[in-house]
């Protein structure tokens, strides 16, 4: 094979057009993996309509990569890397091993850290050239089409919750039931915690009870959010995944004392918190990022453990800019995923 088929967008919040290039050849410490599966996800937006910083055009998005190492570049060989292996490839593209967080062990905040996507191509691809320390094992119980997801989603809410104040036993809420919920909710039931689903309607309440929820919140009922986590005990953690600043800040009212928000659902609008319900009751709030490699692969340990599965909907790669637009409009149940080949 001398050329490999990518969907690419040429310019800022432009279509996806599929387009022929060279093969690439991994350079030291890189693989260049064949890609089985790519899930789409929100944050990819962000980098087809250039509103993160640095994002170069034409663009090849994708950082929920699942595939097979095909040839490994000078040293990666000697860091335990073999060809064949099944690899994922997550938001977690690789660090710079030098700045100041890395240089504390805390990679998944490095300040130069190497977004698939948007540092180098992405996974919308039949092919991807990434560095060694993005790469995390595939179990063999994984199909390709799910390891992806968890390689962002999946170890966003695992790592969430596993690093989370929650001990198990403890009440733990999910808001928002779509492609991270879902997963949340699974992942909370398998930890031991009394587990809360919340989101928009009443005809959700099934779907929460089949992920394994113990209760189910509507949002929109007359009872606000807060008063309902507080009529089960208060929430020792809300793990946030709506996107949405005023849904969010809806639950803070419902944790119980020294009870943690941690906030995964990104936008740009404030929280409307006040200093007073923080102190009064010792709350936290903290923003949480994805996860490792490392966690990329605990993640897919865990979830092959006890039957966690992401909700996905597969289209081939030609299909891409249907499958973006999907789930751009919140169609996709639960997670769209590209199979280039």
């Amino acid at each position: 094979m001398n050329t490999y088929r990518v969907a690419q967008v040429a310019a800022p919040g432009g279509p996806f057009e599929i387009v022929e290039r060279e093969v690439p050849q991994p350079g030291p410490g890189q693989v260049r993996v064949a890609v089985d599966a790519c899930g789409i996800c929100h944050s990819d937006a962000g980098m087809v309509d250039a509103a993160f910083p640095g994002v170069r055009f034409p663009l090849v998005p994708g950082h929920e990569i699942a595939g097979r190492i095909e040839e490994l570049g000078e040293g990666a060989e000697s860091r335990g890397w073999r060809a064949g292996e099944r690899v994922a490839i997550g938001w977690f593209g690789g660090s710079c091993g030098h700045c100041t967080p890395c240089r504390q062990g805390d990679f998944i905040v490095c300040v130069n850290l190497k977004v698939p996507g948007w540092a180098y191509d992405g996974g919308f691809a039949e092919a991807v050239i990434a560095p060694v320390d993005a790469l995390a094992r595939i179990p063999d119980a994984l199909a390709p089409t799910d390891a992806g997801p968890f390689a962002c989603a999946g170890v966003t809410m695992y790592n969430g919750l596993r690093r989370s104040s929650g001990q198990p036993g403890d009440l733990v809420a999910v808001l928002g039931l779509g492609g991270l919920g879902h997963l949340g909710v699974q992942y909370a039931v398998a930890m031991g915690f009394e587990t809360v689903a919340i989101a928009r309607g009443a005809a959700k309440a099934d779907f929460a009870k089949q992920l394994g929820a113990h209760h189910y919140i509507d949002s929109t009922a007359d009872t606000p959010v807060a008063d309902a986590l507080q009529s089960l005990g208060g929430a020792k953690v809300v793990l946030a995944t709506a996107g949405s600043s005023d849904a969010i800040t809806a639950t803070v009212d419902g944790l119980s004392h020294r009870g943690e928000l941690v906030v995964i659902g990104a936008t740009f609008d404030p929280m409307g918190i006040s200093p007073a319900q923080l102190i009064m009751q010792g709350l936290i709030v903290r923003g949480h990022p994805s996860g490792t490699a490392q966690d990329v692969q605990d993640t897919m340990a865990f979830s092959a453990l006890n039957g966690i599965r992401p909700m996905t909907e597969i289209m081939p790669l030609d299909q891409a800019d249907e499958a973006y637009q999907k789930m751009l409009s919140g169609a996709a149940r639960f997670r769209m995923v590209l199979t280039p080949r």
